[in-house]
């Protein structure tokens, strides 16, 4: 059974300075949870974590990460800024982006960070707009069907993301005639992914054609990036990920694949979101309605606009009433937000204690994806985050929107 990591008291203190709702997160469990993958890696010289902002684009989480030894994974020009005001230099960028205004690849250059290719295209378009970098990354996308990934991405051949086996070749070899002397690969297969297989089987994949590349190119891979897709089990009933184990099945393919072919030097880097902070974040709201009419509803201060996942996806987030943990789960109840959507629901029948207006709730798992995916439909306004430190005490590190955040846009709106 999932078990938040606030209690009832504590949010009841929270609430006296910071309203509900808001995105809370765990400093210790996310500082444990780097460490544990710091180790699992600590066999490869080069390991290097580069955590995907978009999952939680707060600077106060990058400082933690940043302090835990990560870099950063940025996908556009707002997100190298953030990175480079928290302090991280070009070694800790890695700019994965695709369908790339120029200008990003300019200012991404301009950081020293390690541009990523989605395309073959984008060389042409990288020469004319800053010159080729010395090191370059590319991105490969095998096609076809990969079995170990769940309904938001697992279909390669679908995917927009990276480039043909033959194009990353000719790629490399046109990279290398441009001046380029440090070459990298990236692949993102599959996401979400509840498997201790997923990284070493796309290890494999990878190490493989690291050799096919040099053999066929005569250019060595100095890093090869994982991506993210190592995910976290939503229900309760899933057991996680062991990064103990997908570190050392990685390990073994490196030491099968790549050492016997004259590759034992390659770094490997991950690009995690989702395995490194959604346990360690709760969106805490209050219960403000009830409703009695085909169905029992339970109504609280949050919405999708605070976290859109079971809205586009269907997907499943455990729920505590906080305080009736111990109490038997023997009502039904649709759990809603109040956006003019019918599909605002972050429980559809869902057995929990009985409610009660006043009642405090944590939605689990959305430190990743849950504050970062908010939006200003219906004019909600996206709420604060919250870090609860490793003392226990909390500090506010990000307020909640106001109307004049939301009407900041509009020219001239206020002299209407």
């Amino acid at each position: 059974m999932k078990k938040p990591f606030v209690t009832k008291e504590k949010i009841e203190e929270i609430v006296k300075t910071i309203p509900t709702p808001f995105h809370i997160y765990d400093e210790k469990g996310i500082r444990e949870n780097a460490r544990k993958l710091m180790k699992a890696f600590s066999w490869n010289k080069g390991y290097r974590e580069f955590f995907a902002v978009k999952a939680t684009p707060t600077p106060a989480i990058l400082n933690i990460l940043k302090e835990e030894g990560c870099g950063t994974d940025c996908s556009s020009e707002t997100e190298l800024m953030m990175s480079q005001k928290c302090g991280f230099n070009g070694d800790y960028i890695m700019f994965s982006s695709n369908d790339t205004p120029k200008e990003e690849f300019a200012f991404a250059n301009k950081l020293g960070a390690t541009i990523n290719l989605d395309d073959i295209t984008h060389i042409e378009v990288l020469k004319n707009t800053c010159g080729i970098p010395k090191k370059i990354s590319c991105r490969f996308n095998p096609g076809g069907v990969f079995s170990l990934g769940t309904d938001i991405m697992d279909n390669p051949g679908d995917a927009k993301y990276g480039m043909t086996r033959q194009q990353l070749k000719d790629a490399y070899k046109q990279l290398k005639a441009l001046g380029a002397e440090e070459f990298g690969m990236h692949a993102f297969l599959a996401s979400n992914t509840v498997s201790n297989d997923y990284y070493p089987t796309l290890a494999k994949i990878l190490f493989e054609l690291a050799v096919e590349i040099k053999n066929e190119t005569g250019i060595s891979l100095s890093f090869i990036n994982l991506s993210g897709g190592v995910g976290i089990p939503y229900t309760p009933d899933k057991a996680p990920n062991d990064i103990e184990i997908i570190g050392e099945g990685v390990h073994k393919a490196f030491d099968e694949i790549l050492v016997p072919n004259g590759l034992g030097d390659v770094s490997i880097f991950t690009e995690l979101g989702r395995f490194m902070l959604a346990p360690y974040g709760h969106l805490i709201t209050k219960v403000i309605n009830e409703k009695h009419t085909y169905k029992e509803y339970i109504g609280v201060d949050a919405c999708a606009a605070n976290l859109m996942r079971p809205a586009i996806y269907g997907a499943y987030h455990h729920i505590t009433v906080l305080g009736k943990e111990n109490e038997p789960c023997d009502k039904k109840y649709d759990v809603t937000g109040s956006l003019c959507e019918n599909n605002d629901k972050f429980a559809i029948d869902r057995m929990l204690p009985e409610i009660e207006i006043g009642d405090y709730i944590a939605i689990h798992d959305t430190g990743a994806h849950g504050f970062s995916m908010g939006y200003n439909y219906n004019g909600k306004l996206r709420s604060s985050e919250v870090l609860l430190r490793e003392d226990g005490s909390f500090k506010m590190i990000r307020r909640a929107e106001t109307p004049e955040d939301y009407f900041a846009t509009l020219e001239g709106f206020w002299e209407l």
